[in-house]
């Protein structure tokens, strides 16, 4: 490879002609320097930095700049450059050059010359010193495309960003989102590009609305690749983020609250968004009734992962936020329901304190209104109530009077019976603590209708279901007087007793299911139902198998008041 570079072309003309002889030769060199063996670090560092003046150059070749005395002189010396790059490329290929020592010091100066000249070519830009012209956006590589072609239309997209119109910023930013959405690849590449990812943070704080919602919708993306963020925050990405959220469109704040909504999983930077004064700012959006429901939403999350921080919280509380969010608990927009109770129980968790400050600001009335079967609600809206209650309330028996006044009880036994599965474990969850409360309680709920609706979920098919309904219901015929009320249906007792089949291998846990039996014994009319069920053979089976509890039912079921009539049953 030879550049026309003789000694009679000193004087070349560096207007346009120089530039495209530049860009011949740049092309070139990149093109020789994957074919050198020796000094391959060396030369693996001066590729990219070849590609990207290279980028800039083509950039330039659609900007009007005249008689720019600037640039002639920066393209003067970069063919310098490239002519010395040139003769070391040969001597590494031919290896004839003098010395290791002095081939390194060489790629060293000629590396350094290329720095030089990309940021020379950055502060023209800077100054304003080209205007574009006709510049049109490289087409993106195929999908099956090099890694070195995506690279190359990458840094054209950079030299789009820095040096054109508001416009062209705006197609490159719409390009290069479009590129990283199809192909992640594409993000990879430009964290590795020098000041690429600078670019995107800085347009945060462009004026162009357009420009911003661009910038902030890229950055939103590539937070969410976890590999991707720690290079955003080392770049100062969180304060004009918080910015954005005070100042930007509302597209923008959107963009802004998801990539904090990231960022903030990580307590460091859950410090760093309070320290810019981002939990006043969430608060406001929260606050705004304006505001779009994702938004809002959005900042919920965000303060959500803030009360992870001890010291953060207390502030959030102090600035409001129990009252704000027990309000917003109340909107009719269900998005933003889900969000605030998720709020209030991380902000509760673990501290009874604030527990208490929710219950008196109204906490459990917005929680029970959303489990009203009267109301609209989503079964997600109604899941996330009745966590709420759980970790509220169930760790306070002083809260069972006032979610008994509520009507929860009523919602339970509801979901009971027609309740998605999801919604059903969770009623089941509230059954089982409302049981251990109280005796009066087991009493209340043994009126109210529990028992039928629990025997039915003894034969629902997920196994949890069964297995919180059969402890469920073992309390609750503790009580004597839910025993009576047990038994006066017929089908209760012989549902039981067919469950108990040995050979049922679905049937839940049986040591459940006996101790409920056991339960009922105490019982004579239980016992005489039992005896006619029609089921009795498979308490004698479980009992011939050495099941202790069957053995006892046999034996009060063997009384001399029934001794008659199970004549010739299984004795121990």
């Amino acid at each position: 490879m030879n550049f026309n570079m003789a000694e009679e072309e000193s004087s070349v003309n560096t207007g346009k002609p120089g530039l495209k002889q530049a860009i011949e030769n740049i092309s070139s060199l990149i093109s020789l320097s994957y074919s050198i063996k020796v000094f391959a670090v060396k030369w693996k560092s001066i590729r990219p930095k070849l590609e990207e003046l290279l980028t800039n150059l083509i950039a330039i070749e659609n900007c009007d700049f005249g008689e720019n005395f600037s640039l002639s002189s920066t393209l003067e010396k970069i063919l310098t450059t490239l002519k010395d790059c040139d003769e070391l490329a040969r001597r590494c290929i031919d290896l004839s050059y003098s010395g290791k020592l002095l081939m390194k010091s060489d790629l060293d100066i000629v590396s350094s010359k290329l720095d030089s000249h990309i940021k020379r070519l950055s502060g023209i830009y800077a100054l304003g010193l080209l205007s574009n012209g006709s510049a049109i956006l490289a087409s993106r590589p195929s999908i099956s495309a090099s890694w070195n072609d995506m690279r190359f239309y990458v840094n054209d997209l950079l030299s789009r960003l820095k040096i054109g119109s508001v416009d062209m910023k705006k197609q490159a930013l719409v390009a290069f989102n479009e590129a990283i959405q199809e192909d992640d690849r594409y993000i990879k590449i430009a964290v590795q590009i020098d000041s690429f990812i600078n670019y995107l943070v800085n347009f945060l704080d462009f004026q162009d609305n357009e420009v911003q919602e661009e910038a902030a919708k890229a950055v939103s993306f590539i937070s969410g690749f976890q590999s991707f963020r720690g290079v955003l925050v080392r770049v100062g990405i969180i304060s004009p983020l918080i910015r954005v959220l005070e100042c930007g469109s509302d597209l923008s704040k959107e963009f802004a609250a998801v990539c904090l909504n990231k960022f903030t999983e990580n307590s460091e930077n859950a410090w760093s968004v309070s320290s810019h004064g981002g939990v006043s700012i969430l608060l406001k959006i929260c606050n705004n009734g304006d505001n779009a429901v994702e938004l809002v939403s959005l900042a919920c999350k965000v303060l959500k992962n803030l009360v992870g921080v001890e010291e953060i919280k207390r502030f959030i509380i102090e600035e409001g936020a129990i009252p704000l969010f027990v309000k917003l608990a109340r909107s009719k927009d269900e998005i933003i329901q889900i969000s605030s109770l998720d709020f209030l129980q991380a902000m509760a968790y673990g501290d009874e304190s604030i527990r208490e400050v929710i219950v008196k600001e109204g906490g459990i009335c917005a929680l029970v209104r959303v489990l009203d079967p009267k109301s609209s609600f989503s079964s997600k809206t109604r899941e996330v109530g009745f966590r709420g209650i759980v970790n509220l309330c169930f760790s306070s028996y002083d809260s069972l009077n006032m979610l008994i006044n509520y009507g929860f009880m009523d919602h339970i036994l509801y979901f009971l019976r027609y309740g998605d599965v999801s919604v059903q474990e969770l009623a089941l969850k509230a059954a089982f603590w409302l049981c251990a409360t109280s005796e009066e309680a087991k009493k209340v709920m043994g009126d109210a209708g529990f028992m039928p609706a629990l025997v039915k979920l003894l034969d629902s098919k997920p196994f949890k279901i069964r297995e919180m309904a059969a402890e469920t219901l073992s309390s609750m015929v503790i009580v004597p007087r839910n025993r009576k009320i047990f038994v006066q249906n017929d089908q209760n007792v012989g549902l039981l007793m067919q469950m108990l089949d040995p050979e049922k291998v679905n049937s839940g846990n049986k040591k459940l299911l006996i101790s409920i039996l056991m339960s009922l014994t105490s019982c004579n009319s239980a016992r005489k139902k039992i005896m006619n069920s029609g089921h009795l053979r498979n308490i004698e089976k479980l009992a011939e198998a050495e099941v202790s509890d069957a053995k006892m039912i046999i034996r009060r079921l063997s009384s001399s008041k029934f001794q008659n009539i199970i004549s010739g049953i299984w004795h121990s």
